[in-house]
C-alpha cells in the first residue's frame, strides 16, 4: 500500500481516539452510575473501541516510513495500550472474572471476533532483532562447549536395565516373527498368480467382459461428476472455501514483499533521521547559542536590578530543583515573585501559632461536618472509573498530532524522509536548556560577588539553606540489598545458569498457534445465569493483555497495574507450558526454569538456594524482558510431600521465592508464570498469595476442537477433502486436549501415508482408533478444577456477587460506620 494509505489509517485513529477522549476527559466529572449492568455495557464498549484503534496504530507505527511520525505514533500507541491492560484490570475488578462476554457488544458495532484480536506489536521483536540474535548465538555458542557424557561414554561400559534389555529382545522377536509373517504371504500371492493363470485359460465371453467393464467404468465416471457438482454448489453457497483459497495467492505474497521493503527503508530513513539530528545540533549550538547565552544574561540582569529597585536589596537566585532561572522568566512580574517569597517567609513564621489554633477549628469541623460526609457518602454511592495513568499522556500526544501533522502539506515529501525544520523547533528547546544551566552557574557568581560589595548582611541565610537541603538529601538515601555476586561478571553467571539448566532457550511458537474459536453464547449463558467456560481464545486473549504487552513495552509494564506472578491452571495437554514459550516468542524474553523437578540437587543448602535466586533474578534483570517458568507449581506448597519426592524436596522455594518476588517493581519487566495440572493438592492460601493473577484453562469445547482438527492437519501437510468429515470428528473427541490430537496426527500422517493421499484421501475413520489409546479428561476432572478456582479470592467474590451476598454486605458495613461514628 502507499503513503497516504498508511497515513489515513493514523489520521482515522486519530479522530477515533479524539472522541474517546472526548468521552473519558469531559468537562465536569460525571455522576456514578448505580446500575451495574450499565457500567459494565460502557466498560466493554470503550474497552472495544480502544482495540480497535490499538490495531490501527499497530499496522501504521508498522508500515509509515517517516521517522519523525513513528516516534509521535509510537507514543499514541503505548499509551492505547495500557489504557486497553487498564480497562480489562477495571473489568476484573468489576465483575469478578478473567474471562469476559461481548457478543453482544459485536453485534451493536457490526464486528467481527477478528476485529477485537489483541495484535502483538512487531516492533517488539523488530526493534531489538540484533539482540536477540546475539543472546541466541551466545546460548548456543555455551550449549555447544557443554560435554555431554553419553555422548562420550563408550558402548561397552553403558549399564543396561532389565526393562530396556527385555525391550530389545522384544524387538528382535517381532521382527523376527514379521520376516516369517511376509516369506508366508508371499507364499500364499505365489499360489493364488498360478490358480489365475490356468483359469485365464478357460476365458469367458468377450461381450460379457465388455459389459462389465463399462459398467464399472460409467459408475466412475457419474460419481466423480457428481462430486463435482455437489463441491460447486456448496462452494456458491458460501458453505465450502474453494480448494486452494486458504494459501496465500500472488497478490498477498507481493503486498508482504511490499511490507517487507517498507521496513528496510525504515531502518535507512532512520539512519539518516539520527545523523541529521547530530549535525542540526551542532549547527544550531554554533551559530543560534552565542545569542542565546547573551539574552538571558542580559534578562536574568534586568531582574536582578528591577527587584532591588522594588525592594532595594538583590534578591536571591532560585535553585536547581526549584528550576533555576526558569522561575524569573515565569510569567510573573518581579514584584508578583517578591511577594510570594515574603508570604512564604510569613507562613514559617507564624506556622506553630497557627497550628494551634487550626486544631481547635478542626476539631469543631470534624463535628459538623460528620453528618454531611454521611450525605455525601450516600449521594456518592455507585459506580466510577478508576484514575488512568495513560488519559493525560494520550491527550497530549492527540494535541500534538493535531498542531502539527494534521493539516500539514506533505506533497513535496514524497520519499517520507526527515524535516529538518521540525528537528530545529525541537532542538532548539534542548539547547536552551542546557545553556540555561551554564548561564545560571555563571550568574549565581555574578550575584555572590554583587551581595558580598552591597547586601553583606543576607549572605549567611542562602548558605545554611543549602546546607540543610543537602542534609535531608542525605537523610533520604535508602539502603541497598546486597549484590551477592558483586565480583563476577555477567557472563559468568550467564554461562552458570546455562549449564545449570536453569536458562534456557525457549521454543519457536507463536501465541497464534494457540488455536480456538471464539465464545458466541458467552452472554446469552450469563444472562440466564449459567457462568460459561471460557474457550482458549479467550485464555490467548487474557494472556496477551497480562504478559505480553506489558513485557514488550516499558511504559506499559511501569504505568499498568503491576503483575508480578501468573498461575496458569489446567488439565495435562491443554498446552501450559506451550503458552510459556509463546510469551517469551512474542515479546522476545529469556526464558528461566525454576521447576522443583529442574532445581533438584542443585546450590544445596540455604546460601546455595539464596545464591541461585539471587542470581536468576539478577539476570532476569540484566536480561529483561524475562520470563521465570515454575512448572508443577503446586508441589511448591504441598499440604504432604509423597513419600517418592521427598529426596528432591519440592519446597525449598516455598519461602525465599516469595521474598525475591518482593524485590519486582515497575521497571523490572520480569513475570513469574506458574503452571499446575493439579492444584487441589497444594496450599490454596500460599499459592493464592504467590500468584497475584490465576488463569484457569479448560479443556476445548466442540468449535473449538473442529479449528484445531482443521489447523493442525493442514500443518501436518494433510489435505482436507469431503471424504474427511471434522464435524464427527470434533464430536467424537469430546473431552481430548489439543495435546492429544497432535500426537494423534503425527502418528496418521507419515511421510508414507501423505504420499497416498490423492489416491486415498484421509478419512475420519483412521484417527479414532489412535484417539482411543488416550484417557480423556472427564467432566469430574473438570469440576474440580471448578470448584477449586471458586475458592479463590476472586472466585469468593464472583460467588458472592452472584449469590447478592456482596449487596447484603455493603449496606451492613455502612451501618456499622454510623454507629462508630455515634
Amino acid at each position: 500500500m502507499s503513503h497516504s494509505t498508511y497515513n489515513k489509517l493514523w489520521a482515522d485513529a486519530q479522530v477515533e481516539l479524539g472522541s474517546l477522549l472526548a468521552e473519558e476527559l469531559p468537562a465536569q466529572p460525571p455522576r456514578p452510575e448505580k446500575d451495574r449492568v450499565v457500567f459494565f455495557q460502557r466498560l466493554i464498549t470503550l474497552y472495544v473501541r480502544y482495540i480497535r484503534v490499538f490495531r490501527h496504530l499497530e499496522e501504521a507505527y508498522d508500515q509509515v516510513l517517516q521517522p519523525q511520525k513513528r516516534r509521535l505514533i509510537r507514543e499514541v500507541l503505548d499509551g492505547v495500550m495500557g489504557r486497553v491492560v487498564e480497562l480489562k484490570n477495571e473489568m476484573v475488578e468489576k465483575e469478578f472474572s478473567e474471562y469476559h462476554y461481548m457478543d453482544d457488544v459485536l453485534q451493536d458495532l457490526k464486528l467481527m471476533p477478528a476485529d477485537i484480536e489483541i495484535p502483538i506489536p512487531r516492533y517488539f521483536i523488530s526493534e531489538r532483532a540484533k539482540e536477540l540474535q546475539e543472546r541466541r548465538k551466545m546460548l548456543s555458542d555455551i550449549l555447544s562447549t557443554m560435554e555431554d557424557p553419553k555422548k562420550n561414554r563408550p558402548l561397552l561400559s553403558q549399564a543396561m536395565s532389565v526393562e530396556e534389555a527385555i525391550k530389545i529382545l522384544q524387538v528382535a522377536e517381532r521382527a523376527r516373527q514379521g520376516r516369517l509373517r511376509a516369506r508366508f504371504m508371499r507364499d500364499i500371492q505365489r499360489d493364488k498368480r498360478r490358480q489365475s493363470v490356468a483359469q485365464d485359460q478357460h476365458a469367458d465371453d468377450p461381450g460379457e467382459a465388455a459389459l462389465c467393464i463399462q459398467k464399472m467404468w460409467r459408475g466412475h465416471k457419474q460419481r466423480e461428476r457428481t462430486n463435482i457438482i455437489r463441491e460447486q454448489e456448496l462452494i456458491f453457497l458460501g458453505m465450502v472455501m474453494e480448494p486452494g483459497q486458504w494459501k496465500p495467492g500472488a497478490a498477498t505474497a507481493a503486498a508482504q514483499r511490499n511490507e517487507a521493503c517498507r521496513r528496510g527503508k525504515q531502518e535507512e530513513h532512520e539512519r539518516d533521521y539520527q545523523d541529521a539530528v547530530v549535525t542540526v545540533t551542532n549547527k544550531l549550538r554554533e551559530v543560534e547559542g552565542p545569542d542565546m547565552k547573551e539574552n538571558t544574561k542580559t534578562q536574568i540582569r534586568q531582574w536582578f536590578f528591577e527587584c532591588r529597585d522594588a525592594t532595594g536589596s538583590f534578591p536571591d537566585y532560585p535553585d536547581e530543583e526549584d528550576g533555576g532561572s526558569t522561575l524569573i522568566f515565569a510569567e510573573k512580574t518581579p514584584q508578583q515573585l517578591l511577594q510570594e517569597i515574603a508570604a512564604k517567609e510569613e507562613d514559617e513564621v507564624n506556622k506553630k501559632p497557627k497550628e494551634k489554633d487550626e486544631g481547635k477549628e478542626k476539631t469543631k469541623k470534624d463535628k459538623d461536618k460528620g453528618k454531611g460526609k454521611a450525605e455525601e457518602e450516600v449521594e456518592d454511592a455507585g459506580l466510577k472509573m478508576l484514575p488512568s495513568a495513560f488519559l493525560t499522556d494520550l491527550a497530549v500526544s492527540s494535541k500534538t498530532y493535531g498542531d502539527v501533522w494534521r493539516n500539514r502539506r506533505e506533497s513535496e515529501n514524497f520519499s517520507q524522509r526527515h524535516e529538518a525544520e521540525l528537528i530545529k523547533e525541537d532542538k532548539r528547546n534542548q539547547i536552551e536548556s542546557e545553556i540555561r544551566l551554564q548561564v545560571d552557574e555563571v550568574m549565581r557568581q555574578e550575584l555572590a560577588s554583587w551581595k558580598l560589595t552591597v547586601d553583606k548582611d543576607k549572605g549567611g541565610k542562602t548558605k545554611a539553606s543549602v546546607k540543610k537541603k543537602k542534609a535531608s538529601k542525605s537523610a533520604k538515601k535508602k539502603k541497598k540489598e546486597k549484590d551477592l555476586t558483586s565480583d563476577r561478571t555477567f557472563e559468568s553467571l550467564h554461562r552458570e545458569l546455562v549449564e545449570q539448566g536453569l536458562l534456557k532457550q525457549a521454543d519457536d511458537v507463536k501465541l497464534q498457534d494457540f488455536q480456538g474459536d471464539y465464545s458466541y453464547l458467552g452472554t446469552t449463558l450469563r444472562q440466564n445465569d449459567i457462568e460459561p467456560m471460557p474457550s482458549l481464545s479467550d485464555v490467548r486473549q487474557v494472556l496477551a493483555l497480562y504478559g505480553v504487552l506489558p513485557l514488550g513495552s516499558q511504559t506499559v509494564h511501569e504505568k499498568s497495574p503491576l503483575i508480578k506472578a501468573i498461575l496458569l491452571v489446567g488439565p495435562a495437554g491443554v498446552g501450559k507450558k506451550m503458552l510459556v514459550h509463546a510469551i517469551c516468542q512474542e515479546a522476545g524474553a529469556t526464558l528461566f526454569d525454576l521447576s522443583p523437578l529442574n532445581t533438584a540437587g542443585k546450590y544445596p543448602g540455604k546460601s546455595g538456594l539464596a545464591l541461585m535466586l539471587h542470581m536468576v533474578f539478577k539476570v532476569a534483570r540484566l536480561m529483561q524482558p524475562s520470563v521465570i517458568w515454575v512448572g508443577d507449581a503446586e508441589k511448591m506448597f504441598y499440604k504432604k510431600v509423597p513419600k517418592e519426592e521427598k529426596e528432591l524436596d519440592p519446597k525449598r522455594l516455598k519461602k525465599d521465592l516469595p521474598k525475591a518476588l518482593k524485590s519486582i517493581r515497575g521497571e523490572d519487566r520480569v513475570l513469574v508464570i506458574g503452571t499446575t495440572k493439579d492444584p487441589t493438592c497444594a496450599d490454596i492460601k500460599l499459592l493464592c498469595k504467590v500468584y497475584n493473577k490465576i488463569i484457569l484453562i479448560p479443556r476445548p469445547d466442540y468449535s473449538t476442537r473442529y479449528v484445531l482438527w482443521k489447523q493442525l492437519i493442514r500443518k501436518q501437510g494433510g489435505e482436507l477433502t469431503t471424504a474427511l468429515d471434522l464435524s464427527s470428528l470434533a464430536k467424537i473427541s469430546d473431552g481430548y486436549t489439543p495435546g492429544h490430537m497432535v500426537q494423534v496426527i503425527r502418528s496418521v500422517l507419515t511421510e508414507r501415508r501423505l504420499l497416498q493421499q490423492f489416491s486415498r484421501p484421509l478419512t475420519s475413520a483412521e484417527f479414532v482408533p489412535l484417539l482411543a489409546k488416550f484417557d480423556p479428561v472427564f467432566q469430574d476432572e473438570e469440576e474440580a478444577l471448578k470448584n477449586w478456582y471458586a475458592k479463590t479470592p476472586l472466585g469468593k467474590q464472583r460467588l458472592k456477587a452472584a449469590t447478592g451476598k456482596e449487596e447484603e454486605e455493603a449496606p451492613a458495613k455502612k451501618d456499622m460506620k454510623k454507629s462508630k461514628k455515634k
